[in-house]
Order: C-alpha cells, then sequence, then structure tokens
C-alpha cells in the first residue's frame, strides 16, 4: 500500500537532505511555503537573482538549465561545455555558491522521481566538481515531479520538466 507523498513532504526530505550534509551548501535565504487556493509554492530559492556577470547573453554561464533523457542521470554532450564554464566560474570565486535543483517529469512514482532527481542533480555535483568547483560551493535540492517548468502532458513538455536548473 502507497501513501502519496505531499508537496510539504517533499520539501522537508529536501530541507533533512541539505541540513545532513554538513558539506551541502547553507541557504542565506531560507525558502517558505506559501499556500493559498488549494496550492503551495514555494519561494525564495528560485527566485533569487543571479550575480552580476552571469546574464550575459554570449556567455555559456547565462544558461542555467541542464536538460536530461528520460529515464536517464547522464549529462548530454551539448551540456559539457556549458558546465565546464560554471565549474571554472565557481572555481575562480570563492564566495560563489550555487544550488543545483533536479527535476523530472510527471511520469514514475514520486519516491521514484525525487531518488532521479537527486542522482541527475547527483551528476551535475560530481562533473562540477571534476572541474575544479569545490564541495561547499554546491548545494543539491530535488523536488522530483513537483515543480515543473510547463504544466501538462506530452513529450515536448516532459523533455522540458526533465532538468538540473543552476540557481546562484
Amino acid at each position: 500500500m502507497n501513501k502519496p507523498i505531499t508537496p510539504i513532504a517533499v520539501l522537508m526530505i529536501a530541507a533533512l537532505g541539505l541540513a545532513g550534509c554538513a558539506s551541502e551548501l547553507t541557504q542565506t535565504t531560507a525558502p517558505k511555503t506559501v499556500s493559498g487556493g488549494g496550492a503551495a509554492v514555494t519561494v525564495g530559492v528560485a527566485d533569487r537573482a543571479p550575480p552580476p556577470g552571469l546574464n550575459d547573453p554570449n556567455s555559456p554561464l547565462s544558461q542555467r538549465v541542464i536538460y536530461f533523457d528520460y529515464d536517464n542521470s547522464n549529462i548530454k554532450p551539448e551540456f559539457v561545455e556549458v558546465l565546464r564554464a560554471h565549474a571554472r566560474y565557481i572555481a575562480t570565486t570563492p564566495k560563489a555558491k550555487v544550488m543545483l535543483e533536479g527535476h523530472t517529469d510527471e511520469r514514475g512514482t514520486r519516491e521514484y522521481n525525487l531518488a532521479l532527481a537527486e542522482d541527475r542533480a547527483g551528476a551535475v555535483r560530481r562533473f562540477m566538481r571534476a572541474e575544479g568547483a569545490a564541495e561547499p560551493q554546491l548545494g543539491i535540492l530535488t523536488f522530483g515531479e513537483e515543480k515543473p517548468t510547463q504544466p501538462g502532458q506530452g513529450e515536448q513538455i516532459w523533455a522540458l520538466n526533465r532538468r538540473v536548473e543552476l540557481v546562484y
């Protein structure tokens, strides 16, 4: 008998994961959950503006979403240079910190999607560590299917929801 996990439980699991790892990034602004109209929305993590210099559209640093294939956490070749640029930025900017937010599409159980989202964020973190970023600068937060960028169904929509967002 499987009980569904509520969005609040997902946020609590993510918060416990962050609190349990001393090497994880600590947030200066804690996310907060706002409810109303029957839905709960988390604000404060993705709402933060990136540091100046990361918004130059000619820079690979302006790309902060890494997409994944269905049921997969392998980094696609087209995102390798983007992640290398972010790793170099992190490595050369000691005060910079980034939260790697893992997401999935809606297919699969919530538990499976949380694990897959964590695998995706972990793959990005391992890659960035290998490229020189320091562990304390890289945090992980997993949402699974709970925070889609596009609501709805269909392969094009699901592809946009299978992602890791780099949030400075």
